[in-house]
């Protein structure tokens, strides 16, 4: 089933702006419904690339930094945990890595500047990001398997976007 079909209602399905994501800007992800879940906030004021990603009310769930010196990562800040996004050196198909803090990593594949890949962990899909789901020129979906997934799946796809498309 595909993003924002009837049938498998046990995913979050989310809609994303490709164009949006640049330095300082904001945006907001819509879910399945056109309603804003949660916005993704650019600190256009920092030395580093930042972002926070907000939910509906405005609260702070993820922060997103990618430090100047380090310029192939991105360090995800959650709960008190991190993830770090590397991108992978080797392979012909773009492939990031995410370094969990205190949990299994996760694992991007496919045509990252596409909007067409998938992320995994420990080999199961979790979540399918794609532009095929819309009609709409610059915008692509993001179907996440398990909702305790949503956070990190949407702070490492805003990573993956900042770290391609650099």
């Amino acid at each position: 089933m595909g993003l924002f079909r009837k049938g498998n209602d046990d995913k979050r399905k989310f809609k994303m702006r490709e164009d949006l994501m640049s330095f300082g800007d904001d945006y907001w992800i819509e879910d399945e419904h056109g309603d804003k879940a949660f916005h993704v906030n650019g600190k256009a004021l920092r030395m580093r690339d930042t972002w926070a990603l907000e939910d509906g009310q405005g609260r702070e769930v993820a922060s997103i930094k990618k430090h100047s010196l380090g310029r192939d990562k991105i360090v995800i800040e959650i709960g008190g945990r991190t993830a770090t996004v590397k991108k992978a050196l080797v392979g012909i198909r773009d492939r990031f890595h995410v370094e969990v803090d205190l949990g299994q990593d996760l694992k991007v594949h496919g045509h990252i500047a596409d909007h067409e890949y998938e992320i995994e962990r420990d080999g199961d899909k979790i979540a399918e990001v794609s532009k095929k789901w819309f009609r709409v020129r610059d915008t692509y979906g993001v179907e996440i398997e398990d909702d305790d997934d949503t956070v990190i799946v949407l702070a490492v796809t805003v990573a993956v976007d900042a770290l391609a498309h650099d």
